[in-house]
């Protein structure tokens, strides 16, 4: 059973979630919260697996409730709830460790995938809008960038590579522009489990905790660099 805490400091925005989350047979809720010490509270006594945590409350924001959530409780996974123009504070979230976030516009099944996604220990890594995320600002102290495109792949240097191989840099430059495991696997003319394979030594290599972590550092480190 997939255990759940709701975080959002609107009362109808945690009794849709928990509506429709609640409809799996395999998904439990077993707390809310309305702003971010209850959700400190809510991980520290209920240890679920999964923490929707909305970005934007009253008191302790969304941000300082993962930091002290994840420091305490390394192996919960954090997801965050946004919208399109909080970029600044989702990026500053996966800094510290949240494994991805969700669109509130996202729709039922979206929600519900990214819930068991995300407690199989997986990331959730939405191309359009993670790699946009990190693009604008990764290593520029959070400042702006503007609109980027793709990102460019080059030569990175031994400092920034540390003790990855050769193929395993191939393979983080093509998750960091989003693809699965599958389709790293078509990309490369390997099977996914060989995929599998290089993506746990990355994260182990990098010290990383999922393959969010991984992007970020790809771009901090310029494994993999901004287009323009």
């Amino acid at each position: 059973m997939i255990q759940v805490g709701l975080v959002d400091d609107q009362a109808m925005v945690r009794v849709g979630l928990k509506m429709i989350l609640e409809a799996e047979p395999d998904i439990e809720i077993v707390g809310e919260a309305s702003d971010g010490a209850d959700a400190v509270a809510l991980v520290r006594d209920h240890a679920p697996h999964v923490v929707l945590m909305d970005i934007r409350m009253p008191g302790m924001d969304g941000l300082a409730a993962t930091e002290q959530v994840l420091a305490a409780h390394p192996d919960a996974h954090v997801v965050i709830l946004t919208t399109f123009d909080d970029d600044e504070y989702v990026y500053q979230a996966l800094r510290v460790g949240a494994s991805g976030f969700l669109l509130k516009s996202a729709d039922g099944d979206t929600l519900v995938n990214a819930v068991r996604v995300v407690a199989s220990g997986e990331a959730l890594l939405a191309p359009e809008v993670t790699r946009r995320v990190i693009e604008r600002f990764a290593g520029r102290d959070l400042e702006p960038l503007g609109a980027p495109a793709d990102p460019e792949t080059h030569v990175p240097s031994p400092e920034a590579i540390g003790d990855l191989s050769e193929r395993e840099v191939e393979v983080l430059q093509l998750m960091a522009r989003g693809m699965s495991n599958q389709e790293i696997a078509s990309e490369l003319f390997v099977s996914p489990t060989t995929v599998k394979t290089h993506v746990s030594h990355i994260l182990t290599k990098l010290g990383v905790r999922d393959r969010v972590q991984a992007v970020v550092e790809a771009y901090d480190s310029g494994i993999v660099l901004p287009r323009g």
